[in-house]
């Protein structure tokens, strides 16, 4: 009968184990970074004009040579995408739901609120539902995410819904938005990176 008990008891841990297992790369202690990383770090602070910390970047440290180039393409999606900062906003969404990376999409909530994107938007995005009520441009841009994002590709009409209204420049821009983010979510998934304490927006599992 103790034996049971002791089972019972140990059981929602053995199962609990791997979820809870977070943080499989914390951020790397000065005196223990290689030279190579604290050159990254110096570069990073030199164009960001900040300290690199959090998520992705901390887990980006772990090779060098891909944080400044990741952070060039931040700055171009933030300074001079060829998409508005509320499409470009809503583009991150979408990525950060479709793999579920928390962090990713609480960092972006709120620039993507004082872009002028509607928190019922939001919302049916982080359900994982199409929004009942969007601007002709959302509409355009969230079908073309999705179906890239599904599909692994766009369809002739989608392609040419978003040319017409994007131009060449805005649909490439869209599918970078994607791969840039993915990128960036599948870092941070594997990596377990926990969102902050006070964050918001936590993404639940789509059902499998």
């Amino acid at each position: 009968m103790k034996t049971l008990v002791t089972l019972l008891a140990l059981t929602p841990l053995m199962f609990a184990g791997p979820a809870l297992a977070q943080d499989r790369m914390p951020p790397i202690p000065a005196e223990k970074m290689t030279e190579a990383q604290k050159k990254a770090v110096a570069d990073y602070k030199t164009i960001r004009n900040t300290d690199l910390v959090g998520p992705p970047w901390t887990v980006l440290l772990r090779v060098p040579d891909l944080v400044v180039p990741s952070l060039q393409l931040r700055l171009h999606n933030q300074q001079n995408s060829a998409l508005s900062p509320k499409l470009t906003e809503l583009a991150i969404l979408i990525a950060a739901r479709h793999w579920t990376n928390s962090y990713e999409f609480n960092a972006h909530y709120t620039l993507a609120v004082k872009a002028g994107l509607n928190t019922d938007v939001i919302a049916a995005v982080s359900d994982g539902r199409r929004p009942d009520r969007m601007a002709e441009d959302e509409a355009i841009l969230h079908d073309f995410c999705m179906e890239l994002l599904h599909n692994g590709s766009v369809s002739d009409a989608t392609y040419e819904r978003a040319l017409g209204k994007f131009g060449e420049a805005g649909v490439v821009e869209a599918a970078g938005l994607q791969g840039y983010y993915t990128y960036l979510a599948m870092v941070m998934n594997v990596a377990r990176s926990p969102s902050p304490a006070n964050a918001t927006q936590k993404l639940t599992p789509f059902p499998r």
